[in-house]
């Protein structure tokens, strides 16, 4: 089957080929070729029923690939496309996702590419056969000054980590050389600034200048000139091209008048140099970039910390005996043994023992799940009290945890990345910069017959005072100050994306355990039977239990302990698994655990059925307690509310956001807590993976989502959100796939992060608009506007003071975030 695509580039005509599987005669085919002119851009459709595949011809400025394949399988039939992802370095701003994406969306086959800035990453799906993964990279690296690489298995096992080391690594050591020349650089300029001298004294300064700023300039900003020169050849423009244009028009103007004063200077005049400005822009840009760097790294953190739940060897049965072998080598069908305190190495069916298994790394809820023979065991979950025998049935990249680490990095490539104000603008800015400042040196030089020192002036003026150091400055000095302003407020932002969103908020959607409660179970009631003391209750219970390691057992046995409710030894312990437990207390026989263990001993708590009936209806766990044949009572376990649950709730409802709870409990008990909460709209009994697939509806239906969660279940759906939220009582790994974490445990952080962000946000577009304005306004000073009506031109080194006063013109706007009320 031959499946491509070829681009018609006239009247936006694109011809695609799809493959279509399902159809069982020509009657599907036409089916679908009538269905393909309904929609509207369409010009031609004809499918061919034995090469099963579409062919159609549309505008692609009124329809797209997605939604003619969405039309096709809404009708039955399956359009197969293979998705591969690649890692691509020295991808340095959104101008470079453009770029990728664009060249990556040209290929013949191509049918959706997203490139994820943050993660360096991009998913590309494609029609099978119709492109190599050696096609994509090829394309990729044209693109620009790019190295890319194939993720195997989705990334499941995939470690950038090395990689991700070694850019943060050189991006330091060439900040560090940097800073250590231009300090020098910049204090001999300001030196010779206001020292003034005749040409004797300035020569000597100028060249030791030129020797300082020359390894800044070409080994420190390298890479800023290579990204320059890449875009050129692709023309395209992009941060790069800012930061080269204006640093080498500072260089080659500085080395000109160091070498060639001449050229520049009037009767008995030193022309000035800047030096500085090359360097003090290079060292500045590559501290900025650092920062990224080690942002992008601590992102994909997530990822490798999800790979490191995973047992490095298992226990096996083999040849009747019990061996350790790496974790690669346990095959579909083995029998793997696993002890206490162990964690379980595959994805499997237990076929010997019973246990307690501690699944909250991959669920979030914190009560252990009871497992005997006929259960299913998930890999990287954690086997509490006894022995587990258990059957794999999925290994590797087939388990659940490879599975919640490909729904990471797919929820992170599929989101459309947003963006910069800079490097949107920077496209179009930069040409029309440079064209500013060679028009402006033609007409000053060939239509008003100035000389050429004057025209040099004006042209050099333009580009210097174009700088970007105030573009470069305006999103990373408020990020700064607003995240050590968060820092102190329990705030850790992790993405810039987040910043970028949170004004546009409509929905936030809160996790149940763990997020909105403690996330351990505790004692909440105690009913006691018709002439039964509750510390009886209690200390029965607690007795019969205290071998027992079980959490329910725990919340119980610490009740007796905080109210000094005192027990007795217990003996002949035997626990039934799923049911309860039953020991000799005081040489009575007593039994806690539910109401089918109790049925099963013939013991009725029919008289209290009014009062349990409501313990009930509020979703909480009940444990029965009798002594020999008497019902003692009953003790209620619940996941309690944070305390100030309610109150945050509140205030973002007051902020004109929608609140909703997502939990996997069942519908009663998640009412029941939604309803402490005072929240309204709840979306209960999602399965773990199933959480992203929610938010990615609420998403689809127009809303703006924040995911506040605390489990590694929650990674998936906090990347898959516009912004996720992660509590830091949680687990490592929600914390590092979202884009802010609540480092204090206070749900009332969740609103002020979002009111930080918003600030920040305000404060990001202002130092934007400055710069802007900045530049808009002194570019036709420098081009020489006012010189035909007041003699004055813009010095480059007045141009160069200028650019140095909207840097600080920004910086000192960001810093007021650090006193902004929130």
């Amino acid at each position: 089957m031959d499946n491509e695509i070829s681009n018609n580039h006239l009247n936006n005509s694109r011809q695609l080929i799809l493959p279509v599987s399902g159809m069982s005669c020509a009657s599907c085919a036409a089916n679908i070729e009538k269905n393909m002119y309904t929609l509207p851009g369409v010009k031609s459709a004809a499918v061919n029923f034995a090469a099963e595949n579409a062919s159609v011809s549309y505008d692609e400025k009124e329809i797209s690939p997605e939604t003619l394949i969405t039309r096709i399988e809404s009708m039955g039939y399956k359009v197969p496309l293979e998705r591969a992802a690649f890692l691509i370095k020295g991808i340095s701003c959104a101008s470079c996702v453009a770029r990728v994406e664009t060249a990556l969306r040209a290929l013949p086959g191509v049918i959706r590419a997203n490139v994820n800035f943050a993660s360096q990453e991009a998913m590309v799906d494609f029609s099978p056969g119709a492109l190599s993964h050696s096609r994509i990279i090829a394309a990729i690296e044209k693109a620009g000054d790019y190295k890319a690489e194939a993720i195997k298995d989705g990334g499941a096992g995939f470690d950038d980590s090395a990689s991700k080391r070694a850019e943060f690594v050189s991006l330091r050591n060439k900040f560090i050389f940097s800073a250590a020349l231009t300090l020098p650089v910049a204090w001999l300029s300001m030196r010779g600034m206001f020292g003034g001298g005749t040409s004797h004294h300035y020569q000597t300064p100028n060249l030791l200048l030129f020797f300082l700023s020359t390894p800044v300039m070409f080994w420190a900003g390298s890479g800023f000139l290579k990204g320059f020169y890449k875009s050129a050849l692709n023309r395209a423009a992009d941060m790069n091209t800012l930061v080269a244009v204006g640093t080498s028009a500072a260089y080659i103007y500085s080395a000109a008048a160091t070498f060639a004063p001449s050229l520049f200077s009037e009767a008995g005049k030193n022309p000035d140099v800047y030096y500085e400005t090359a360097c003090v822009i290079i060292t500045l840009i590559l501290f900025g970039r650092m920062l990224e760097a080690r942002a992008k790294d601590r992102t994909t953190e997530a990822i490798r910390r999800l790979m490191g739940l995973r047992p490095a060897t298992a226990r096996v049965e083999r040849d009747g005996s019990i061996i350790e072998v790496p974790i690669e080598n346990v095959a579909v069908g083995d029998i793997v043994v696993v002890k206490p305190g162990e964690s379980i190495p595959v994805d499997g069916v237990v076929i010997g023992g019973s246990s307690a298994v501690d699944e909250s790394m991959l669920t979030g809820e914190s009560a252990p799940v009871e497992k005997s023979v006929g259960d299913e065991a998930t890999g990287a979950t954690v086997n509490s009290t006894g022995s587990l025998r258990i059957k794999a049935a999925r290994i590797g990249d087939d388990t659940a945890l490879s599975q919640i680490i490909r729904l990471v990095r797919e929820a992170q490539g599929s989101k459309a990345p947003i963006q910069r104000t800079a490097d949107r603008v920077a496209a179009v800015f930069v040409p029309i910069v440079i064209a500013i400042a060679a028009l402006s040196f033609a007409v000053w030089y060939f239509a008003a017959q100035q000389s050429f020192q004057f025209s040099m002036l004006i042209f050099i003026s333009v580009l210097i005072i174009a700088c970007p150091c105030a573009l470069g400055l305006a999103t990373p000095t408020a990020i700064m100050v607003g995240s050590g302003r968060g820092a102190s407020m329990g705030i850790l932002i992790r993405k810039s994306e987040t910043l970028e969103i949170a004004g546009k908020l409509t929905t936030v959607v809160f996790d149940k355990t763990g997020t909105l409660t403690r996330g351990k179970p505790s004692v909440s009631d105690i009913v006691p039977a018709s002439g039964i003391d509750e510390r009886e209750v209690v200390s029965v219970a607690a007795s019969v239990e205290s071998d027992s390691e079980h959490p329910i057992a725990s919340a119980i046995i610490t009740r007796a302990s905080e109210t000094g409710v005192p027990t007795a030894k217990a003996a002949s312990f035997k626990a039934e698994p799923g049911l309860g437990a039953e020991a000799d207390v005081s040489g009575i026989r007593s039994a806690v655990g539910n109401e089918k263990f109790m049925r099963m001993k013939n013991i009725t708590f029919a008289s209290m059925a009014g009062a349990l009936e409501k313990l009930y209806s509020e979703g909480k766990t009940l444990v029965y307690v009798s002594k020999g044949e008497t019902p003692l009572g009953v003790i209620a376990v619940a996941d309690t509310l944070k305390e100030n649950a309610a109150e945050a709730t509140a205030e973002l409802k007051r902020s004109g956001l929608d609140v909703v709870m997502l939990t996997g409990d069942n519908a009663r008990a998640a009412q029941a807590i939604a309803a402490k909460a005072g929240i309204t709209r709840v979306i209960a009994e999602v399965a773990p993976g199933g959480k992203a697939d929610v938010i990615n509806n609420l998403r689809a239906d127009g809303e703006i989502v924040a995911m506040v969660g605390d489990g590694i279940n929650d990674a998936p759906a906090l990347a898959a959100a516009d912004i996720g939220i992660a509590l830091g009582s949680g687990t490592d790994i929600a914390m590092q796939a979202a884009g802010a974490t609540l480092i204090r445990d206070n749900l009332m952080v969740v609103p002020a992060a979002i009111k930080l962000s918003r600030a920040t946000l305000k404060t990001i577009r202002m130092n934007l608009f400055w710069a802007f304005a900045y530049n808009v306004a002194g570019i036709p000073i420098a081009a020489g506007i006012l010189y035909p009506f007041f003699g004055f031109t813009l010095n480059p080194m007045v141009a160069s003071a200028a650019m140095a006063l909207s840097s600080v013109s920004v910086v000192t706007n960001s810093l007021l975030l650090a006193k902004k009320r929130i």
